[in-house]
């Protein structure tokens, strides 16, 4: 999916266990075919998953990363009312493999690319009471620091201009200008509060028509409140997103500004994975689709 990724088989990876940890060992080592972009994973056994990334960085900076992930998804799962994946280990660089790895536990559950929990109001509800209960936790005095989403919208033009540049033939990159450049001019109001900052199909998992549990948890931290609602967008038809907008007593600007995270992000999605991950492609459309049906 990345220029210059890094591959890893399952060979590279028992050989890993077996020198690093050796008291998983006996364990079978299962790939897993994901619609993630940034890791390989793999199920070790039947309660541990082990994730490697796929962009090449430094050895050094990648483990400060990934211990900031663990930290972030260690104090996550004290907070959810879903189960969230707990950091385990921390691997190191190895059998082929040139950088550091984490090891956490494993949850059940179907994401919800494959098990569509769009128009479902009871989904809709849970989702909502996840958003609140991240928004209760403590910031403890932190706020937002990186150059990511969950900060000013009008400091992502560069990047909407590539989206907009690479995304001619295939979308209506003229009407899409149009809602960004109301988008962007939206004012900023509330204090930075708690997010998961990544609430997608492929990290939420679904069992019936409930939230099962949430994944991909290592981005907790702080930022704009309406950052999370990219979930009505991403994750909802109408019916159910006004359940989530209603639950969460969201006001009219808190709302376009997750409206506009949303729209953010699927910009992105839909011309860099088009062809290396359709299904996150696809994504994007149907977030955009969503949120121009609810702009015209």
């Amino acid at each position: 999916m990345h220029d210059g990724q890094v591959d890893v088989t399952t060979e590279i990876v028992a050989t890993l266990i077996q020198q690093q940890f050796p008291q998983w060992s006996g364990k079978a080592i299962q790939p897993l075919a994901s619609t993630g972009t940034v890791n390989a994973i793999f199920r070790i056994g039947n309660d541990l998953s082990a994730r490697f990334p796929l962009r090449m960085a430094d050895a050094a900076e990648a483990l400060a990363v990934l211990e900031q992930e663990a930290q972030a998804s260690a104090e996550l799962a004290q907070v959810s009312p879903f189960p969230a994946p707990e950091p385990v280990a921390l691997g190191k660089p190895g059998a082929g493999y040139p950088m550091p790895w984490s090891v956490q536990t494993w949850l059940p559950g179907t994401i919800a690319f494959d098990a569509d929990p769009s128009g479902s109001d009871a989904f809709a509800e849970d989702l909502a009471a996840f958003i609140a209960a991240l928004r209760d936790a403590e910031t403890r005095g932190r706020l937002f620091s990186g150059d990511n989403r969950g900060g000013v919208l009008a400091h992502h033009d560069d990047w909407m201009a590539k989206c907009f540049e690479e995304s001619k033939g295939l979308l209506n990159v003229s009407r899409l200008r149009q809602v960004w450049s109301h988008f962007r001019e939206l004012p900023r109001t509330g204090a930075d509060v708690m997010s998961h900052g990544d609430l997608i199909p492929g990290n939420v998992l679904v069992a019936g028509d409930r939230l099962r549990g949430v994944l991909d948890t290592g981005g907790f931290g702080p930022a704009d409140p309406a950052l999370d609602l990219v979930s009505a967008w991403h994750l909802l038809e109408s019916g159910p997103r006004k359940v989530l907008r209603r639950t969460l007593a969201c006001d009219d600007l808190e709302w376009e500004r997750g409206k506009a995270w949303a729209f953010e992000q699927a910009m992105g999605v839909v011309w860099y994975y088009v062809d290396s991950n359709p299904t996150m492609s696809r994504m994007g459309r149907r977030t955009l689709d969503r949120i121009l049906e609810s702009v015209e």
